[in-house]
């Protein structure tokens, strides 16, 4: 049984305060050959509103680098749209510079603009030298024409579902497996929960697709459409009219450690059959 989540809701809102003073941050790591530090700085500032920096900049290849991008890929196995190429494994393998970059921390009203700009910040490393970026923040890693469409997107998005949809593109992992349960992990990025679904003891593997269907929606559902008092213990949640009902309750993040980049604060919103 997942352990109920200890924070706090602001009355009549959708925005919460965490008992864990976890404030999350995106970590991005680049790679390159020869990378510069002073070009570097200046792209990373310009991108990144004066906000972002440049935590580490090591000049020497890092062996377990194409095991980590290998993780980052595989961690998205159910989409497989990181458009992550041969020139792209090309770059890992040739790379000899690793940087890390942090955004600054990052609150549930900040967190669209602080993600937005994280692509903005991602476009112009690769710009000015890298050659393949990942998020240590959620694990995740794009081809270098994936990452710089997205950026794109962000930079002049249609509407706000527009600019949602890109930054979890970009950000979150949307189903991971544990046992029996399944979720997602990167929402703490966009400020909001992550989407958790136990279906219970069913041995009916072809609902997988509903399934993670319904957690996509869930998180879509939470970044644009909830109600402005937020999500209540105990509601109903439906994909369609006629789909299958589920019952949302918010729990601690027990997937990860508070000191882990993956923890969410804001906890998981708990599927279960209704």
């Amino acid at each position: 049984m997942s352990k109920v989540w200890q924070g706090d809701v602001i009355n009549g809102s959708r925005f919460v305060v965490p008992a864990s003073d976890v404030m999350p941050r995106h970590v991005l790591c680049a790679i390159g050959v020869g990378l510069d530090l002073d070009v570097l700085n200046r792209a990373i500032d310009e991108a990144g509103g004066g906000e972002f920096t440049l935590e580490e900049l090591h000049q020497s290849p890092d062996p377990e680098m194409r095991s980590a991008f290998d993780a980052a890929l595989g961690a998205r196995q159910f989409t497989n749209d990181d458009g992550f190429g041969d020139d792209d494994w090309a770059a890992v393998d040739a790379h000899d510079s690793v940087a890390y970059v942090l955004s600054p921390p990052i609150s549930q009203s900040t967190a669209f603009d602080v993600s937005r700009r994280a692509l903005a910040v991602t476009a112009a490393l690769l710009a000015n030298g890298a050659t393949a970026v990942k998020n240590e923040s959620s694990g995740v890693a794009c081809g270098r024409e994936r990452w710089l469409a997205l950026a794109d997107r962000t930079a002049a998005p249609e509407n706000a579902y527009d600019l949602a949809d890109a930054l979890v593109q970009a950000w979150v992992v949307p189903v991971l497996a544990s046992e029996d349960v399944y979720y997602s992990c990167g929402m703490h990025l966009l400020g909001e929960a992550d989407v958790e679904l136990a279906p219970g003891p069913i041995d009916e593997p072809e609902l997988l697709h509903e399934w993670v269907t319904t957690m996509n929606v869930a998180a879509y559902y939470l970044l644009t459409e909830q109600p402005e008092h937020g999500v209540q213990d105990g509601e109903g949640f439906r994909i369609s009219p006629d789909a299958r009902k589920w019952i949302m309750n918010r729990v601690e993040c027990e997937h990860f450690e508070e000191d882990d980049f993956f923890y969410n604060p804001y906890g998981y919103w708990r599927l279960t059959p209704g």
